[in-house]
């Protein structure tokens, strides 16, 4: 995620080691620098159109300057507008109105009204990505930042319960910024409990960061071809009506096994 007030970042785009690439226009840019931001956001899409990452524009909330934004940027075709701030599926509503047909709509869900509303949102076929806004959502609850700890069980509970719910609506969930951008070490603990838990995205602000996701979520090359044997074997015994059947290295392969390997290779 880059700040569009700040050139000397929106330059290093095409070295960066991330697939998608966030242009933000709302926190950490003030309200006098939002203008400029807008329009050099404008020009960097347009300066990197050919560049094959994704890009997303993360607006203001729709009723501080988002709509007007979104106008503006509808003819630069990003590939996606990240909404901030969403409450009600009214509000999804509102944006997908706004929004060009040819681009996505990705929520930022930080508030409490969405968290209720969060298996609702998905309005339409466009709204592809959830991303977890957590310290603005426990804000938003009442509840200290203090709680953003890898031992706390609620912390677990919301990464769960945002995972299960964004997949099970076809919906791709994006984890929460890790704000201290300078300590990696934590930063993987918590990389590798968003892997065990079936994440495969996470909001970056350095470039070390992205680094350290794409090397954690990177497929596990061991886990990839004993998938593809699994495919494979299961395949060749269906063919002669055999369904369920022990390997003696993979052991019991069954229907649900082989379609655990398929979205592992398709991922």
């Amino acid at each position: 995620m880059l700040s569009c007030h700040k050139e000397r970042h929106l330059q290093k785009i095409p070295s960066l080691d991330a697939q998608c690439i966030i242009l933000n226009l709302e926190d950490g840019v003030s309200k006098e620098e939002k203008p400029m931001a807008l329009i050099l956001c404008a020009e960097y899409l347009k300066n990197y159109k050919k560049i094959k990452k994704m890009f997303v524009v993360r607006v203001n909330a729709l009723d501080e300057g988002g709509l007007e934004e979104i106008k503006y940027l509808n003819k630069f075709k990003p590939d996606a507008i990240r909404v901030p701030k969403i409450k009600t599926i009214e509000d999804v509503d509102i944006a997908l109105n706004a929004i060009d047909s040819s681009i996505e709509l990705h929520l930022s869900v930080e508030t409490a009204s969405a968290w209720v509303n969060l298996a609702n949102l998905k309005i339409n076929d466009r709204v592809t990505t959830y991303y977890l806004g957590v310290l603005d959502l426990l804000a938003d609850m009442n509840l200290p930042h203090s709680m953003v700890d890898i031992d706390n069980p609620t912390m677990r509970y919301i990464l769960s319960h945002f995972l299960m719910t964004s997949l099970s609506l076809g919906v791709k969930p994006v984890s929460f910024v890790y704000q201290d951008y300078k300590d990696l070490d934590q930063f993987s603990l918590w990389l590798s409990l968003e892997k065990q838990m079936g994440y495969d995205a996470k909001g970056c602000i350095s470039p070390k960061q992205a680094s350290l996701v794409n090397e954690v979520f990177s497929n596990n090359e061991f886990d990839v071809s004993k998938a593809r044997k699994i495919v494979t074997l299961f395949e060749n015994q269906r063919e002669i009506g055999i369904t369920g059947f022990i390997d003696d290295e993979l052991g019991f392969i069954d229907e649900p096994v082989y379609k655990g390997a398929l979205a592992l290779l398709r991922k």
